[in-house]
């Protein structure tokens, strides 16, 4: 799945919307202490009160919001797995009996306890339903009958989210005019933050793919490995951060001893950027090891060459073969991405005015100097630029 598949998806999660039905809701309750199951319980999920409809729809579209590679990650299933997630949820997405489905589901349930203490106690939603998709694009001139031709896209989504002690207030009491403490023993169900979920199976291009699943990290670049391994028995992934932090040390291995100034850093991200866009139909631009000897030829590093590029990436990643995502390792473009970091200051700027940016010695201390092409004002007042290097006298000998 790209973000447009996701995005797509994600916008159908609203109240009486024709094109999504979701048939039934499965709410299961964990209970921190023992790791077991409290209570569970399913419904049909048009007979939950419009407001309840509508607390759900925003959590679910949480499970689906955020960036590809840090906090949704599209996984491919292991093969040869005893008790294979992906056949579970397979024979639920095709079962019609709703008793049999919240078997196949509880299965899952166990999964997620075993080997696994939650630090408070949570609740796993699952729903199942159908998604549709117009085949045309409905225009102002395209007739209603246009929309019984459709993609028709069956899936189960799972949110989980953690619960929260009510909060201690003090009321006032109209009636009886006294101020009263408000006592709530019931846990409050937090479906603003999802703290994990997934989507099954995976859509792209208008097809099912049920050979993967789409996960959620509660937290940016932080997956949880227990869960996609264990639970879903998916395959390893990298992260976005992952990505980015491999490339770095292979381009610090393959320049050794050089140094690594703006101006070539910059040249790096330029390139970089320069190739995804050249190859955007893709859905994910990749670069192997010869895009990289080139990035870095380009970039002005010296003594760049297949054998070495190639060393670097078995010494770093153990595997030559390596691919990278090209928007994982260069920073946003659209934004001031790149953080410089100093002990007196935090400066933000983007990519393309990183060359703009030098470290130069003077007087026996580093500076970093920007090149600006106005004053800076700061809180108000304008700055008078200051004259740090002075002409030398000439000569009068020569």
């Amino acid at each position: 799945m790209d973000k447009n598949d996701i995005a797509t998806i994600r916008r159908q999660f609203k109240v009486d919307n024709d094109l999504l039905k979701i048939h039934e809701i499965f709410n299961v309750y964990i209970m921190k202490e023992s790791s077991d199951i409290y209570h569970h319980q399913s419904s049909r999920f048009e007979i939950l009160e419009t407001e309840q409809q509508e607390l759900f729809m925003d959590n679910f579209k949480k499970v689906l919001s955020g960036q590809l590679d840090e906090k949704l990650f599209e996984l491919k299933f292991q093969r040869d797995v005893e008790d294979s997630s992906q056949l579970i949820l397979h024979q639920g997405l095709l079962s019609n009996d709703t008793e049999e489905w919240k078997e196949y589901m509880l299965r899952l349930v166990e999964k997620m306890l075993k080997d696994k203490q939650y630090e408070m106690d949570i609740v796993i939603s699952f729903i199942r339903g159908e998604y549709m998709k117009p085949m045309k694009n409905k225009s102002d001139e395209a007739e209603e009958s246009e929309r019984d031709t459709v993609y028709s896209h069956p899936f189960i989504l799972c949110s989980i989210n953690k619960t929260q002690d009510p909060k201690k207030e003090l009321l006032f009491d109209y009636v009886e005019k006294e101020f009263k403490y408000n006592i709530v023993v019931d846990p409050i169900i937090n479906l603003k933050s999802p703290i994990s979920g997934f989507l099954f199976p995976s859509i792209t291009d208008n097809a099912q793919d049920v050979n993967h699943v789409l996960y959620t990290s509660g937290k940016k670049n932080e997956p949880d490995y227990h869960f996609i391994e264990e639970v879903l028995n998916a395959e390893e992934i990298m992260t976005a951060a992952q990505d980015k932090l491999v490339f770095e040390e292979v381009v610090k291995k393959v320049a050794g001893d050089q140094a690594i100034n703006t101006s070539t850093l910059s040249n790096v991200y330029d390139e970089i950027h320069r190739v995804a866009e050249e190859n955007e139909e893709e859905d994910t631009p990749k670069l192997d090891y010869k895009d990289v000897e080139d990035i870095l030829t380009s970039s002005g590093i010296e003594e760049v060459n297949t054998e070495k590029v190639e060393s670097a990436f078995k010494t770093v990643i153990d595997d030559e073969k390596y691919e990278f995502k090209a928007n994982n390792i260069v920073p946003n473009y659209n934004s001031k991405s790149i953080k410089i970091e100093t002990k007196i200051a935090n400066i933000s700027i983007s990519p393309q005015d990183l060359s703009y940016v030098r470290q130069v010695h003077f007087n026996g201390k580093r500076y970093l100097m920007m090149e600006v092409e106005e004053n800076t004002v700061i809180e108000g007042f304008e700055m008078v630029p200051e004259a740090l290097f002075q002409k030398a006298p000439d000569d009068e000998e020569n």
